[in-house]
């Protein structure tokens, strides 16, 4: 991968970006650039080249690909530079099984303090998850699906919890992106979603929950299955 390739790759994602050290900014680049796939499964990178495409010097990008490495992106490659890890069907299903738990329990607590306001976002949002699988755009379904959880995570209100889901949110992201192309159009997803609004609204905290963490199993199922 030359630096221009690098530098289309995460072209449009400094907007996503706030104004931080140059480690930080090169880290949120790098990141969203693999969790969006285009920085793919199996490509190797120079460092060097990453350098030039983000139009930096090579020592914030390498504080950066130190953070990644530990996070499970990348395999940093000494003198070289790094490539981007597949995403094993193991590291995944450890993954679910502590996001459908905690997703669970975020359903729980959210049920028990949620406003109509916020339902009523939730519910609009669902609404236009409906359409983008109308109009066959799965990427905007995937993103609407991961706002839909997050914002369910967020509403519970509790910091400790947020932090270990977004530690592997990234991963289920990619997969779930990596995957929807050989997966069934999730129409069945909506019909969950709508189904554990529906418990939230009847205020039925251990359905949501249970609701919840069913969807999470299936899905993982599905997503495994596709890998």
């Amino acid at each position: 991968m030359h630096a221009d390739d690098v530098k289309n790759a995460t072209k449009g994602l400094e907007n996503d970006v706030s104004e931080t050290r140059l480690p930080q900014q090169a880290y949120q680049i790098i990141r969203l650039a693999i969790r969006n796939l285009y920085l793919p499964p199996g490509k190797m990178i120079l460092e060097r080249e990453m350098a030039e495409g983000l139009q930096m010097s090579r020592t914030p990008v390498r504080e950066a690909l130190v953070r990644l490495q530990t996070e499970g992106l990348i395999e940093v490659i000494p003198r070289r530079g790094f490539i981007i890890k597949t995403i094993a069907k193991e590291d995944l299903q450890e993954i679910y099984e502590i996001v459908e738990a905690l997703d669970g329990l975020a359903a729980e607590i959210v049920t028990t303090k949620i406003s109509d306001k916020e339902l009523e976002k939730l519910e609009d949002l669902v609404a236009s998850q409906e359409e983008t699988l109308h109009e066959k755009n799965l990427s905007e379904w995937a993103r609407l699906d991961d706002k839909f959880h997050t914002d369910i995570i967020t509403s519970a209100g509790n910091l400790r919890l947020s932090s270990v889901i977004e530690t592997h949110a990234d991963q289920i992201f990619r997969a779930r992106l990596f995957t929807i192309e050989n997966r069934p159009l999730p129409f069945r997803s909506i019909i969950e979603h709508k189904a554990i609004l529906s418990c939230m609204r009847a205020q039925d905290k251990n359905a949501a929950r249970m609701l919840m963490q069913s969807h999470r199993k299936r899905a993982r199922n599905e997503i495994l299955e596709a890998l």
